[in-house]
């Protein structure tokens, strides 16, 4: 059980950091256009996200898939600014409505491919490639109680801004991603790889 907190925790602090400001970031894009009475909705974003990089976590881990590394660190904050763009492009009727089923939750499974390749370069950091099962649970399973409280954060904020504040919900989305895609645009002229 030891060996299982160990990782918990590790998967925690793999979001929670300051240094994991891009998957915050991610994090924030995809909840941006939600308020609290959506929490269904944000339950099936972040399971879509879930699905995507349990899946390559696992496939890299296990050595089924590799990419390299430069290239997934350039890709996550690609991720972010397509994400915050598709929120800025929205029409004020859908940010207000989103539809049942929007492009984001396909963006979310897709990116979460992408990220999950960087959480699995963690975890083979760590544990190397000996028995991963519970290793790879635990770090998963850290991994999404992180994400839950950065999605409850953005939810509050979220409540603050528009319901209290009563900020247009539009405008609210918009000026927010617009201050995530000016992050994750510099975050991808960090990282691009070609100059390293």
């Amino acid at each position: 059980m030891t060996d299982f907190r160990l990782y918990f925790g590790i998967g925690i602090d793999h979001i929670l950091n300051p240094e994991a400001l891009d998957h915050i970031l991610f994090v924030a894009a995809l909840c941006l256009r939600y308020l609290m009475k959506d929490w269904k909705k944000v339950i099936v974003l972040v399971t879509a996200f879930t699905i995507g990089h349990s899946v390559t976590l696992a496939l890299s881990a296990l050595g089924l898939v590799h990419f390299p590394t430069r290239w997934i660190e350039f890709l996550i904050p690609m991720t972010i600014v397509a994400t915050a763009l598709n929120n800025l492009v929205q029409k004020p009727n859908r940010v207000d409505q989103p539809s049942r089923l929007p492009i984001i939750y396909f963006f979310a499974l897709f990116f979460g491919l992408i990220h999950g390749l960087a959480f699995a370069n963690t975890l083979i950091s760590l544990v190397g490639k000996g028995n991963l099962v519970l290793p790879l649970l635990a770090f998963n399973l850290g991994i999404e109680a992180a994400q839950l409280v950065v999605v409850a954060a953005i939810l509050v904020i979220s409540f603050i801004f528009v319901q209290l504040i009563r900020i247009r919900r539009v405008w609210w989305v918009r000026g927010a991603s617009a201050l995530v895609l000016i992050a994750s645009l510099k975050m991808a002229f960090d990282r691009w790889p070609l100059n390293r």
